[in-house]
């Protein structure tokens, strides 16, 4: 379907529904009043087993996060622990459904977990990112209660490069399902859209599992945004017992609605199956036509227009939440990515939620599918700091010689529906020079990123040669499920992966920090589509895909701060995100909502002058310093020229917008009071301005929006406390201590203030802001009555709100 020249694809998302990433039967979340254990107890799956003094929780749950932060553990993981640990849950199946089959879903596990059904075991799955399902009904008591219990093995808890959490830290469904049904994740809907029509290409597979042969008809009903039918068809098939059917169908529209970036246009596929007349079955699929293009030598199109990606990649943590991430949150994350003018996100470096896929496709941000960042060997795993002291290695490569297809298969079979994924990595920065495969070539100098590193060609290291034939090995396992998508890489090593086939094995290759390699290698391979999978904060990545019509879009390192790969103690994680922990955008985010964001602003930051050459894109909006100090003040903004006032005076000439940095600046002596820029256009008319203000002593606790309302079903809130002055200002620098106490059906989840540095205890109620704010995330616990909750700290006016639950 691809050409190396120009790869065009169009396809549609699957997932209406809450459950119909699975695809089939009745379902529902089994989430809470789970039991847990962190020990490793050898009769805990056995039905008798007494876990009456075992801690209750509720899933999706996070061990790691909870635990203490410590310098005796990995850095790669964020100074968090691992360890082995039961979850145990009793749950009643009705005996109305006798003769119909029972499985569990597990959206993800992490890792290397065994999941038992009345003491018998349904099966093991080593990945910890991967969604599965197991057929439970051949040890199901129906009118009784049944044991689940669920064995997970984090014993090796520097595992990762960065924090992966430990436990069933996603959603947990049991289904019910006739014995003839949708096949997990078994409807794949794609389109093609020519001169105004649409026409959107069906498969659905049915599974009959039952004893005898089963005549059925399939109907596929399209509806839109309005609920109006716009296309349906019918179709019979026979399946044999015991065995799986597919059919194919096609579906028409003329001119429909297509999903973009500012518009994402979503339609509703219906899915039924009868069989004698009477649905047995029916699964709900969201859906949106569009178009891609990938083309050598102009990049990217989306629905025939061509743009830049301009992408963040993302680690699946939230800060104190651990892996364990309410939808809710995972929404507020986005749309501020969004407000800032990222377009496209890369799930760096495994399978993310389904809740982040359904975000992505509702608010319109593009998703680069990602899989691995280890194959047959372990990476380096620092435990001591990032790059510091001597790395150990385990990982999961282990089983990769087992999985990998297996692994694959599943992830794309589960995601090829969303509308947001664009392309499929299949590996991350596997060919990073000697960690683990060499190549002569290293030898011959430094050309591009690392090339040289760890001292040149390793003979006795894994042979880079090796990466061209897992390449073809894993691509075609996309392929067997999906080939309406290009398939892709993050390469490190760009110049050792050239003298092998990794390359030519990938639809689109990604260039990880290897800028100075998008001339020469577009010339030398003329019909490679090449991007940035991973890049720098600095201005000239982004000129090399500005300025270079064949570089499609980049992705920064990283969107959002992420716990592990973590610096020496004291360092929670990864700090280099546009937005931190807590979900507030920092200076860099608005350097970079200057470059890509199409609305009006204007930003300021300050630092004292040491350094002339010094122009950073990361000064924070503070304005307090010693009267005359020479303070550097910088300006972000995308209007043509800024100036510059304080106190209503100017104190900064008009300025025009500096191409090569992004920044314009001023070098003032401070003086207290407001500090103002103002963004011009070219005929000298305001079209932005942002101030910041010294201020005094903080005297008061504020919450910046106490209008929340949620779900009573585990609905949660974000909350942001703020410390002000007796002016109302925001007071940067206190770090006050604030503790938060809840009345009424509501647990505090965490708090959460964005210090990197600050290695305290993270699970109780009590934590310093940073920046002067910290966020509180409540979820409610199944009442709808309101949730009151109240924060204090020393010597300051307490707040307290009401968060409304139904």
């Amino acid at each position: 379907m691809f050409t190396k020249k120009i790869l065009v694809a169009v396809f549609f998302l699957s997932c209406w529904s809450a459950f119909s990433q699975l695809s089939f039967g009745d379902s529902k979340k089994i989430n809470d009043n789970w039991k847990f254990n962190l020990q490793d107890i050898s009769d805990a799956k056995n039905t008798a087993f007494d876990d009456s003094n075992w801690q209750k929780v509720n899933v999706p749950h996070d061990w790691s996060v909870k635990g203490q932060l410590s310098p005796t553990l990995a850095s790669c993981t964020g100074y968090l622990p691992g360890g082995i640990a039961w979850y145990r849950k009793s749950i009643n199946i009705p005996q109305s459904k006798s003769g119909e089959k029972v499985y569990l879903y597990f959206e993800g596990v992490y890792n290397r977990s065994e999941v038992f059904i009345n003491g018998h075991s349904l099966g093991k799955r080593p990945n910890g990112y991967i969604s599965f399902a197991y057929d439970a009904t051949a040890y199901v008591k129906f009118g009784a209660e049944n044991t689940i219990a669920v064995r997970v093995d984090h014993s090796q808890s520097a595992d990762s490069r960065w924090y992966s959490g430990s436990g069933i830290y996603r959603d947990v469904w049991v289904v019910y399902a006739n014995p003839v049904h949708i096949a997990q994740w078994g409807v794949y809907a794609y389109p093609e859209v020519k001169k105004g029509t649409g026409t959107l290409n069906v498969e659905v597979e049915v599974e009959n599992g039952s004893a005898s042969k089963s005549t059925l008809t399939v109907v596929n009903e399209l509806i839109s945004k309005e609920g109006k039918s716009v296309a349906k068809t019918s179709n019979k098939i026979e399946v044999t017992a015991n065995t799986n059917g597919k059919i194919a169908t096609k579906l028409q529209v003329k001119n429909p609605k297509l999903w973009d970036l500012d518009n994402p246009n979503l339609y509703q596929l219906k899915t039924t199956v009868f069989k004698d007349g009477k649905e047995i079955d029916q699964t709900f699929t969201k859906t949106g036509f569009r178009k891609f293009t990938f083309d050598a030598n102009n990049g990217f199109a989306l629905n025939d227009k061509w743009m830049k990606m301009k992408g963040v990649c993302l680690h699946h943590d939230a800060g104190v939440l651990g892996s364990a991430v309410p939808r809710e949150v995972w929404e507020s994350r986005l749309k501020t990515l969004k407000e800032i003018g990222v377009n496209a996100i890369r799930t760096s470096h495994n399978p993310q939620a389904p809740d982040f896929y359904e975000l992505c496709d509702e608010l319109g941000l593009l998703v680069l599918n990602e899989a691995y960042d280890e194959w047959e060997f372990p990476k380096r795993k620092w435990m001591t700091g990032w790059n510091v002291g001597t790395p150990e290695f385990q990982g999961s490569f282990d089983i990769f010689a087992d999985w990998a297809e297996k692994d694959l298969e599943d992830f794309v079979r589960r995601d090829r529906n969303h509308l947001s994924v664009f392309g499929w990595s299949i590996g991350n920065e596997v060919d990073y020079p000697n960690d683990p495969y060499s190549h002569p070539v290293l030898d011959k100098g430094k050309d591009g990123f690392g090339q040289a590193a760890y001292g040149g060609y390793k003979k006795d290291a894994p042979d880079a040669m090796r990466l061209g034939a897992i390449a073809k090995r894993l691509v075609a396992a996309v392929k067997k499920y999906d080939k309406s998508r290009p398939t892709t890489a993050g390469l490190a090593g760009v110049a050792m992966s050239n003298e092998t086939e990794y390359p030519g094995a990938l639809d689109i290759t990604g260039y990880n920090y290897t800028e100075s390699k998008y001339l020469s290698d577009h010339k030398k391979y003329p019909n490679r589509v090449i991007f940035g999978s991973e890049n720098v904060h600095d201005m000239e990545p982004w000129l090399a895909v500005k300025n270079n019509k064949h570089i499609f879009g980049q992705f920064l390192w990283t969107g959002i701060d992420y716990l592990g790969e973590s610096g020496s103690w004291p360092s929670r994680g990864f700090y280099s995100g546009l937005v931190d922990f807590a979900g507030i955008i920092k200076p860099r985010g608005y350097f970079r909502q200057s470059l890509w964001s199409d609305k009006p602003m204007t930003y300021i930051g300050t630092y004292p002058l040491k350094d002339e050459k010094e122009v950073s894109k990361d000064a924070w909006p503070i304005w307090n310093y010693n009267s005359g100090a020479t303070i550097r003040v910088v300006c972000y903004t995308n209007a043509a020229k800024a100036r510059l006032e304080l106190n209503g005076k100017v104190v900064g000439d008009t300025k025009s917008y500096d191409e090569k940095t992004g920044i314009i600046y001023w070098d003032i002596p401070f003086t207290s009071g407001k500090l103002e820029a103002i963004g011009l256009s070219n005929d000298n008319k305001e079209v932005s301005r942002y101030a910041i203000t010294s201020t005094e002593q903080p005297v008061e606790l504020t919450i910046a929006d106490k209008n929340i309302t949620i779900a009573k079903d585990k609905g949660v809130a974000k909350i942001m406390v703020q410390l002000k002055d007796e002016k109302g200002l925001q007071v940067m620098l206190s770090d006050n201590e604030v503790t938060c106490t809840i009345s009424g059906p509501g647990v505090l989840l965490g708090l959460e203030a964005g210090n990197n540095s600050d290695m305290t205890d993270y699970t109780d109620n009590v934590h310093r802001v940073f920046h002067g704010q910290i966020a509180a995330y409540i979820q409610a616990t199944g009442e709808a009555q309101p949730i009151k909750v109240t924060f204090t700290s020393q010597w300051l006016k307490p707040v307290e709100m009401i968060i409304n639950v139904k």
